[in-house]
C-alpha cells in the first residue's frame, strides 16, 4: 500500500484536516445524549422552562456547529479521493504507455482497461470513505461508551461488553470478503474482455450467424461474474443483520436492567435515555463502519490490482542520449535475429540475417510465416531474443526513444485512426507539419480526391476509430500519416489490402518519390512487391530466398507459387 499512499501526498493536508473535522463533529455529536439527560432530569423533573430552552439552543448550536464541520469534512475528503484517483489514473495510464508490446500482450488489453476504470474507481471510493468514517465511526463508538460509564457504570458494561464482539465479526467477515472481491475483479476482467472483443469483431460475429454461440459464451462469463459476486454479497450481507441483532440485543439488556435501576432509584429517567442514545449512536456507527469494511475490502482488492501493474518494470531501456545514426551505414541489417514471443513459445523467427543499404525491400510470405514479427524488429517494437537488429550503423537497443522513432515510420496492418480532425490525425507523424505538407502527403497517399469531395478539407472531423470512413479510406490515411513524419525508413505492413489495383499501382509510383531511405513493403502478394529492388521470403520463420522479382521467380518455389496463384494457374485450390 506505500505505494498507493504516494498518491496522497500531495493531498496530505486536506487528508488530515477531512478525519479531524469528521471527528470534531463526532464529538459534539456524544454531547447531545447529556444536554437531552439534563433536559429530562432538570428542565422538564422541575418545570424549569427557561432552562429547557436555553438546552434546546444548545442543541440547535450543536446542530449548526456540527453541520459546518461535517460539510468541511465531506469537501476535503471528496477532493482528495478524487485528486488522489486522477493523478493515479495519469500515471498508471503514462506507466502502461511505457509497456512494450510483448509485456502488454501478456498482461492483456482487458484487464490493463479495468484497472485504469474499475480499480481505479474503487480505490478512489475506499479513499474517500476511509478518510470521512474511518477515525469517525470508531471515536463514537468508544466515545460513546466511555460517555456511558460517565452517565451509569454497571449499565454501561453492556455495551462495553457488545463493542468487542462486533469487532470480532466485522474483522472475520473482511477477511472472509477481501479474497473474494479480488476473484470478482478477474471475472470482470474476462467478462470486459468478451465484450471488447465481441464489439470489435461484431461484423464477422454476424457474418457467420454466432449471435447465440456468443451470446452463450457471455452468459457462461457473466454467470461466472455473478457467482462470485453472489457469495462474496452473501458474506458481506451477514454484517448489517449480525450487527443490528447483537445491538439491539445489547439495548434490550440495556433498557431493562436501566429499568429496574430506574426503580430501585439508583438511577434517573434522563440518564437511561442518554444510555439508550450511546447505544442508538454506537448502532448507527457501527452500521457505517460495515459498509466502510465492505467498501474498503473491495478497494484494497482493487488497489492491490493496481500496485501490480504499477510494480511491472518495462523491459526495454533506452540510453540517454544514445547513439546518433551514421548514414553512410546500411539502412537495415540483421545480424542472426531470432525472436520468440514467450519463454516457452516456439521462434517466429530464426536465424535471420541480411543487409538492406536502401531503396525499396518487400517481404513477402504466406500467413503466419513472420513478415509483421520481422518488421516490427526495425521501430524495435519487440527485442530479438537472439542476434542483432542494426539501424544505420548502430543496435536499435543504442538508440534513445527519441531518436529511434524519428528514424522509422510505420503503417500497422490494422488502419487506427482516432476521433478529431484530419488535421490533427496526421499531425502525429510530425506536430509542426504545415497544411501544404499534409495535403502533399494526401496526394500520395492517393487520398486528396476524396477528402476534397468530403468539403471540409482538413477540418474533415473522424469519429472514433475512423467508423465514418471505408476500410480503403482509412488505409490511405494511415499511409498519409506516416508520410509526414518524412522518416528515413518508412515500413508499410500490408497497407494495400483494401485497395483496388489502380489506387495501389499510383501510391507505389507515388511512394518511389516520397524521399525515404529505405521503403519496406509488407505483403502476401506478388504484385505488392514486384518492384522493390529486392525481395526476402519468409516460411515459418525462416529466411528462405531473396532477390528482385525476376530471379525469385526462378529461384524460389515458395515465391513462383504465389505468384502462380495470382495469375489463376496451378495450386489455386
Amino acid at each position: 500500500m506505500k505505494l498507493m499512499l504516494k498518491y496522497l501526498k500531495k493531498y496530505r493536508l486536506i487528508s488530515i484536516l477531512a478525519p479531524l473535522f469528521k471527528m470534531a463533529e463526532a464529538l459534539l455529536e456524544l454531547f447531545v445524549p447529556v444536554v437531552v439527560k439534563n433536559i429530562i432530569d432538570v428542565g422538564i423533573a422541575g418545570g424549569d422552562t427557561a432552562y429547557i430552552v436555553k438546552c434546546a439552543a444548545l442543541l440547535a448550536l450543536l446542530a449548526l456547529v456540527g453541520l459546518s464541520f461535517s460539510v468541511t469534512a465531506q469537501y476535503f475528503s471528496a477532493r482528495a479521493a478524487v485528486g488522489f484517483s486522477a493523478d493515479l489514473r495519469a500515471d498508471l495510464f503514462a506507466h502502461v504507455a511505457g509497456f512494450s508490446y510483448a509485456k502488454i500482450d501478456r498482461m492483456g488489453t482487458s484487464a490493463l482497461l479495468t484497472r485504469l476504470t474499475s480499480d481505479t474507481d474503487l480505490a478512489q471510493n475506499g479513499v474517500n470513505l476511509t478518510l470521512r468514517l474511518l477515525l469517525r465511526s470508531p471515536f463514537v463508538v468508544f466515545g460513546a461508551v466511555l460517555m456511558s460509564f460517565t452517565v451509569d457504570a454497571k449499565s454501561a458494561a453492556v455495551s462495553a461488553v457488545a463493542v468487542p464482539v462486533l469487532g470480532l465479526v466485522i474483522a472475520g467477515v473482511m477477511a472472509a470478503t477481501m479474497p473474494l472481491y479480488k476473484r470478482v475483479q478477474e471475472k470482470l476482467d474476462g467478462v470486459l474482455g468478451h465484450v471488447r472483443e465481441n464489439l470489435s469483431g461484431v461484423r464477422v460475429i454476424r457474418a457467420f450467424s454466432k449471435e447465440r454461440a456468443q451470446t452463450e459464451a457471455f452468459a457462461e462469463k457473466n454467470d461466472a461474474l455473478f457467482s462470485v459476486s453472489f457469495f462474496a454479497g452473501k458474506i458481506s450481507s451477514l454484517l448489517n443483520p449480525v450487527t443490528y441483532i447483537l445491538i439491539n440485543l445489547a439495548t434490550v439488556l440495556l433498557i431493562y436492567t436501566g429499568a429496574l435501576r430506574v426503580n430501585g432509584g439508583a438511577l434517573s429517567q434522563g440518564a437511561v435515555v442518554a444510555l439508550y442514545n450511546y447505544m442508538a449512536q454506537i448502532l448507527v456507527e457501527l452500521i457505517k463502519l460495515v459498509n466502510l469494511v465492505v467498501t474498503v475490502s473491495r478497494a484494497l482488492a482493487g488497489a492491490k490490482r493496481i500496485e501490480a501493474v504499477l510494480a511491472e518494470r518495462t523491459d526495454m531501456t533506452y540510453p540517454d542520449p544514445g547513439a546518433q545514426p551514421d548514414f553512410t551505414a546500411p539502412a537495415v541489417e540483421f545480424a542472426g535475429v531470432t525472436l520468440c514471443y514467450g519463454d516457452n513459445a516456439d521462434a517466429s523467427l530464426s536465424d535471420v540475417s541480411f543487409s538492406v543499404p536502401g531503396g525499396s525491400l518487400g517481404v513477402i510470405g504466406a500467413t503466419g510465416a513472420g513478415k509483421s514479427s520481422l518488421i516490427d524488429l526495425i521501430p524495435r517494437f519487440y527485442d530479438a531474443t537472439a542476434g542483432e537488429v542494426r539501424l544505420f550503423g548502430h543496435n536499435v537497443k543504442d538508440y534513445a526513444a527519441e531518436t529511434l522513432q524519428s528514424l522509422v515510420a510505420v503503417v500497422p496492418q490494422k488502419a487506427v485512426l482516432f476521433s478529431g480532425t484530419l488535421r490533427e490525425n496526421l499531425r502525429w507523424g510530425n506536430e509542426n507539419a504545415s497544411d501544404d505538407e499534409l495535403l502533399a502527403a494526401l496526394r500520395m497517399a492517393q487520398a486528396y480526391d476524396f477528402v476534397s469531395a468530403k468539403g471540409e478539407g482538413l477540418d474533415l472531423m473522424i469519429e472514433q476509430g475512423g467508423r465514418n470512413l471505408s476500410g480503403g479510406q482509412k488505409q490511405r490515411l494511415t499511409v498519409a500519416r506516416a508520410l509526414v513524419k518524412r522518416a528515413p525508413i518508412l515500413i508499410l505492413d500490408d497497407s494495400y489490402s483494401a485497395l483496388d489495383a489502380a489506387t495501389e499501382k499510383a501510391m507505389r509510383e507515388a511512394l518511389k518519390a516520397a524521399g525515404a531511405r529505405l521503403t519496406v513493403t509488407v505483403s502476401q502478394r506478388t504484385g505488392s512487391v514486384a518492384g522493390c529492388d529486392e525481395i526476402l521470403v519468409l516460411e515459418d520463420g525462416v529466411l528462405t530466398a531473396r532477390g528482385d522479382h525476376e530471379t525469385l521467380l526462378g529461384a524460389s518455389p515458395a515465391y513462383a507459387f504465389i505468384a502462380k496463384c495470382e495469375e489463376g494457374g496451378e495450386g489455386v485450390a
